[in-house]
């Protein structure tokens, strides 16, 4: 256990901290839902990722992804690693840089335990939630959190007993509703958080 593992465990207790260690999560896309959750996920104790993402960064991703200005022109999960390391060194981090798609989705996320769907296109949003959504593994997605404002109206819905969707379901990001560092930052903190729920609520993976 290291130093960051010796404080936290103060606050969750070594019987919490173990469970959340044990578990693989899974992330699809490394933008601004899937590299905020990822923080919130390896700060609460989440040991083991996955994260998966062809892009790279981005000036117009700072204003809501978790990466930095001098991290500008590398690829997204590598940035994202290096991140996430300067939280926990020790954590196990496998990363991807390749797209999604129909023909590779099956074999990605199966050693996961849990899946985090973290896309910007609705189609690949919908690739992940038709192909692991009754797989058992728990898959919790996201719709509709652009724009400002109105936060409170970001929620979590309970689909089944293991797929949820967080949002307002309806304010879809486009040029009236961009996606901005508040409603993305909520909505991802809300997907880390009924992943903690699940695990620590003593839920089957």
């Amino acid at each position: 256990m290291n130093r960051f593992e010796e404080a936290l465990v103060k606050y969750i207790g070594h019987t919490n901290l173990q469970k959340l260690q044990q578990v693989k999560v899974g992330i699809a896309g490394a933008g601004g839902l899937g590299s905020n959750c990822a923080l919130n996920l390896v700060r609460s104790g989440i040991k083991r990722l996955k994260i998966v993402d062809f892009d790279r960064v981005e000036l117009s991703n700072l204003n809501r992804q978790f990466y930095f200005y001098d991290q500008v022109g590398m690829p997204k999960v590598e940035a994202l690693k290096s991140n996430l390391q300067r939280i926990n060194p020790d954590v196990e981090i496998e990363t991807l840089q390749e797209k999604i798609t129909q023909e590779n989705i099956h074999e990605i996320f199966d050693d996961c335990d849990i899946i985090i769907e973290a896309f910007d296109n609705p189609s690949c949003k919908k690739m992940i939630v038709e192909h692991y959504g009754s797989s058992g593994k728990l898959v919790v997605a996201v719709s509709g959190l652009g724009g400002w404002g109105n936060s409170d109206d970001i929620k979590v819905k309970k689909v089944h007993s293991t797929l949820y969707i967080v949002g307002d379901m309806r304010s879809e990001v486009d040029k009236e509703t961009p996606p901005l560092s508040p409603r993305v930052n909520i909505a991802a903190a809300k997907q880390a958080d009924t992943v903690l729920e699940f695990i620590l609520g003593g839920r089957n993976l």
